[in-house]
C-alpha cells in the first residue's frame, strides 16, 4: 500500500515537472516541404516596448539570429542566395508583458476530533505583479507574403544579473523550444 501511494506521488511530480509545448499555429493548406530557402524580413527582430533596454540591444539581436539560423539550418531549411528571395522570410518578436497573479497562503491548523481540521485557520490573498519575455517566430511565404508558421515561448524575466553565456544559452533555448514544432 505505502509502495503504491509513493509511486503515484512519484508520478505526479514528474508530471508537473514535464513543460507545457510552445504555443504553435499554421496554415495547414500549405506543403511545408517546398520551403527550402529563408531570408530575413526587414525588420528582422522587434523588441515591445521598443525602448526596453533590458531586452533591445544589438548583442541580443546577434543572439536571436544566430539562435534561428542554427536551427532552421538543423531541420533543413538554408539561406537563399546573396540577393535572392528565400521560400521563407523570417520574423522574430520580443515581447514583454506585464502579469498579475493572486497567491493564497494558508496559515495554521485546528484539531477536530482528534484530526487536524480541512480548513486554515487564516488564510491571506495578495496580488503578485511580474513581467513575462515572449520570443515569437513567424514565417512568411517569401512568394505571397502571407504568414504561414508561427510559434512562441514565454518565460519570467527575473532581476538577476546574467553573464553573456547566460543569456545565449537562454535564446538558444527559446529558439529551440519555438521552432521545435517546424515543419508541422
Amino acid at each position: 500500500m505505502l509502495r503504491t501511494v509513493l509511486m503515484i506521488g512519484l508520478a505526479c511530480t514528474l508530471a508537473a515537472c514535464q513543460s507545457a509545448p510552445a504555443p504553435r499555429d499554421y496554415d495547414q493548406s500549405r506543403d511545408f516541404t517546398l520551403y527550402r530557402t529563408w531570408t530575413w524580413a526587414e525588420p528582422a527582430v522587434v523588441y515591445r516596448p521598443a525602448d526596453d533596454p533590458r531586452i533591445q540591444s544589438d548583442l541580443t539581436t546577434q543572439r536571436i539570429r544566430e539562435a534561428v539560423s542554427g536551427q532552421l539550418d538543423a531541420r533543413g531549411l538554408r539561406p537563399a542566395q546573396e540577393g535572392a528571395q528565400g521560400d521563407l522570410q523570417v520574423r522574430t518578436y520580443m515581447l514583454i508583458d506585464q502579469r498579475q497573479d493572486n497567491v493564497t497562503t494558508h496559515y495554521g491548523r485546528t484539531p477536530a476530533w482528534g484530526v487536524w481540521a480541512a480548513d486554515p485557520l487564516y488564510s491571506e490573498t495578495r496580488s503578485v505583479h511580474y513581467q513575462v519575455t515572449t520570443l515569437q517566430i513567424d514565417l512568411i511565404d517569401g512568394k505571397d507574403g502571407q504568414l504561414v508558421w508561427r510559434g512562441s515561448t514565454s518565460d519570467i524575466l527575473r532581476d538577476r544579473q546574467l553573464t553573456p553565456a547566460d543569456r545565449s544559452n537562454s535564446i538558444f533555448t527559446m529558439v529551440r523550444q519555438v521552432l521545435d514544432g517546424y515543419p508541422p
